[in-house]
């Protein structure tokens, strides 16, 4: 998508050409792309000693997830498809005063019970320092892709009362698994890597901390970003640009004009028990195509805009090929141990993250 309300939950669409640049509005979605004849300059890039040492925690951490009670039994035994005359036709009973409910996003008054279920119930970090603020307008674009389900938005109410206390959902999905094409349903779990973009407020607000030997100075020093991008012509995507962008992302169209493609939306966490700050603005890496920019370059581009923008982090999965920017961009890896699963399905090789072409809201 590229327009809708103007809110704080929105996706971010750059791209590149030689036309000036066009008017800073907020869209729901965004893209970045390149031309032909942009410049191939490298963005400069230093590794801190702190960011390795990161890196290194993490790597660590993997080696104890492989000890994990549940992923050692995983997949598990595999059933063959059941058809649909032998799947239980009813839901499983709840306790007396509960209840099953079709949530349907659309409507304007469960959209809210919605959210407000999630904004005062979803804590992202063990600390419950941080909360996702999910807005309705995020929760719609999420939840509601082409050929979704309505009841597949499946919530809990109190009978008495009809107050929703619990809430999951699925959205369809045909996944490329080796040669085979899986439909599927897609109930995501994530870990991502982090880019500072104000090291200062993610510091004060307990998000990051100094590493060793390190002072706020020079690590806002560290982080600092250039004040204009480096690829001439990179712009905001406009709605015109939509169908393009759609073919490039599709296909990666070397053929076309429309050579590289950057995206990213929002997804703000509220900030909880700080006195100065309330809300963490979160960038969060979605589809990027790089066939003629450097990949390093177009990455640095769309940190540089986030910057712009006054975001706080820039966020990113390690998934396809984000390997490539995440260390030399220095962005550190989160410490959560969240994973990939394909639910009833058996791989000879477990995949690694640059072996998934699937990025999850």
């Amino acid at each position: 998508m590229a327009t809708g309300e103007e809110d704080a939950n929105h996706v971010e669409n750059q791209i590149s050409n030689q036309a000036d640049p066009a008017p800073s509005t907020e869209d729901l979605a965004a893209s970045g792309l390149v031309p032909t004849s942009s410049s191939s300059v490298t963005p400069a890039s230093s590794s801190s000693s702190s960011i390795d040492a990161l890196d290194r925690k993490f790597q660590d951490s993997l080696a104890l997830s492989k000890r994990h009670r549940f992923w050692e039994t995983q997949p598990g035994p595999i059933e063959p498809p059941i058809p649909l005359s032998d799947v239980k036709p009813d839901p499983y009973t709840l306790p007396a005063s509960y209840d099953w409910s079709t949530c349907d996003i659309s409507d304007d008054a469960v959209a809210t019970e919605v959210y407000n279920l999630l904004t005062a119930n979803y804590v992202e970090d063990d600390e419950n320092m941080f909360r996702f603020n999910y807005s309705r307008e995020f929760l719609r674009w999420a939840l509601r892709p082409p050929a979704y389900f309505t009841a597949w938005h499946i919530g809990v109410r109190v009978k008495s009362s009809k107050k929703l206390v619990a809430f999951i959902t699925g959205v369809p999905a045909r996944i490329r698994v080796r040669n085979d094409v899986v439909g599927m349903a897609e109930i995501n779990f994530l870990c991502y890597w982090h880019r500072s973009l104000n090291p200062k407020k993610l510091i004060e607000v307990g998000f990051s901390r100094l590493g060793p030997r390190m002072t706020m100075s020079r690590t806002i020093k560290l982080y600092k970003l250039p004040d204009s991008v480096i690829t001439p012509g990179f712009r905001k995507m406009e709605l015109r640009d939509v169908p393009a962008v759609t073919r490039l992302l599709q296909g990666y169209l070397a053929q076309f004009v429309l050579t590289d493609f950057c995206s990213f939306y929002t997804l703000p966490s509220s900030i909880l028990s700080n006195q100065n700050y309330s809300v963490l603005k979160a960038a969060y890496s979605y589809y990027n195509v790089a066939t003629k920019t450097p990949l390093l370059q177009l990455m640095n581009d769309a940190l540089i805009v986030a910057k712009q923008k006054e975001y706080d982090v820039f966020n990113a999965l390690d998934v396809m090929h984000n390997g490539k920017f995440l260390k030399e961009l220095k962005f550190g890896p989160g410490d959560g141990q969240l994973h990939y699963y394909l639910y009833n399905y058996r791989l000879q090789h477990p995949l690694k993250p640059s072996d998934l072409g699937l990025v999850l809201l």
